[in-house]
């Protein structure tokens, strides 16, 4: 009896820390989906909380609203999740899609829809490719050459429209962003999700999405194990220059006109939408469909708080604070040995 407690205690504890109902496990399940569970969480309190306010929130009129501010910033935002996925940081995303916006509104009655368009999205993939070079080839960091690479675009994108609006006259933009191909979803939302769909199989369903989270995860184990950490760093961003491109266009298309530095203002949503959504600003962890939800969050907050007439600068400083409370959240402390 003496020699079979012992092992009888110890099946006893193994059984314990294994069990779905256990204290350990549920902190294990808490600590592996917190960057999940909080936005949906999230999501659910200010449904509930600005529907009980302002029982227009939630409408059909509401809803609508909701999904075309989310076709640009979503689209935005998934340019940007890209450089961070590897532990990176894009800021030239917002200044990029400002750029690509003046393109279209300047190029799409002299070279017709379709060429112009193709003609944005390749200078947007070359901003993008730009960045990469500098920030691979030249070991800048990205935080910088993204930082200079934003004035850089602004001041091309206001030389191009000498400070003004672009106007033009195609119709294409509005059938391709503000009519619906499917009821109640304005196309410009249909766009941004079927690329949060597109980018999420490439990210679970290639070798090119494994090795982005490789890089992300420890790059130097990403490059030992035959990973070609320069090339797909390069590729990424060259990806979210094309990406922020889309959101250019789709904004000019919600504006019916070239607005200079129209994406700019958006920059800070855009790196809420992604941490909130769950997308560790430390790399490796995260991806595009988080940063839809995260985007939705954003969003809602946002119209929430115009709806319940909360003044301009209260929501600057609730969405700041949210964005630090994100960052918190979502950082993984154990990839640095000394926090500045």
């Amino acid at each position: 009896m003496t020699q079979s407690s012992p092992r009888l205690v110890k099946r006893q504890t193994g059984d314990e820390r294994s069990s779905p109902r256990s204290p350990a496990a549920a902190s294990t399940f808490l600590d592996r989906y917190r960057n999940i569970l909080i936005p949906i969480v999230a999501l659910i309190v200010l449904v509930a909380y600005f529907g009980a306010q302002n029982p227009a929130f939630i409408s059909t009129g509401s809803a609508q609203n909701i999904l075309r501010q989310m076709a640009f910033l979503s689209v935005l935002a998934l340019a940007g999740t890209f450089v961070i996925l590897i532990g990176g940081i894009d800021l030239s995303v917002a200044a990029n899609a400002s750029l690509a916006g003046i393109l279209i509104a300047k190029w799409i009655d002299s070279l017709g829809g379709p060429l112009a368009i193709v003609l944005v999205l390749l200078v947007g993939g070359f901003v993008g490719l730009v960045n990469g070079i500098v920030t691979t080839l030249l070991k800048v960091p990205s935080f910088l050459v993204t930082l200079g690479m934003m004035s850089i675009l602004d001041g091309v994108s206001n030389t191009i429209s000498k400070g003004g609006p672009v106007s033009f006259n195609s119709g294409l933009l509005n059938t391709l962003v503000n009519t619906s191909t499917i009821p109640g979803l304005p196309n410009g939302a249909l766009i941004a999700i079927v690329l949060a769909v597109g980018l999420t199989a490439l990210v679970f369903a290639t070798s090119y999405g494994r090795h982005l989270y490789a890089v992300g995860g420890n790059e130097r184990a990403a490059r030992l194990s035959g990973v070609r950490v320069r090339a797909v760093k390069l590729s990424v961003f060259a990806l979210a220059g094309v990406i922020a491109a889309v959101a250019g266009i789709i904004l000019t298309g919600q504006a019916s006109t070239g607005v200079p530095l129209g994406a700019d203002p958006s920059l800070l949503n855009s790196i809420a939408a992604i941490v909130v959504g769950g997308t560790a600003l430390s790399g490796g962890v995260g991806g595009p469909h988080r940063t839809m939800l995260g985007t939705l969050v954003i969003v809602i907050l946002g119209s929430g708080m115009d709806i319940t007439s909360v003044g301009p600068y209260t929501q600057l400083i609730v969405k700041g604070a949210v964005v630090i409370a994100a960052v918190a959240i979502t950082i993984d402390r154990r990839r640095y040995g000394l926090i500045k």
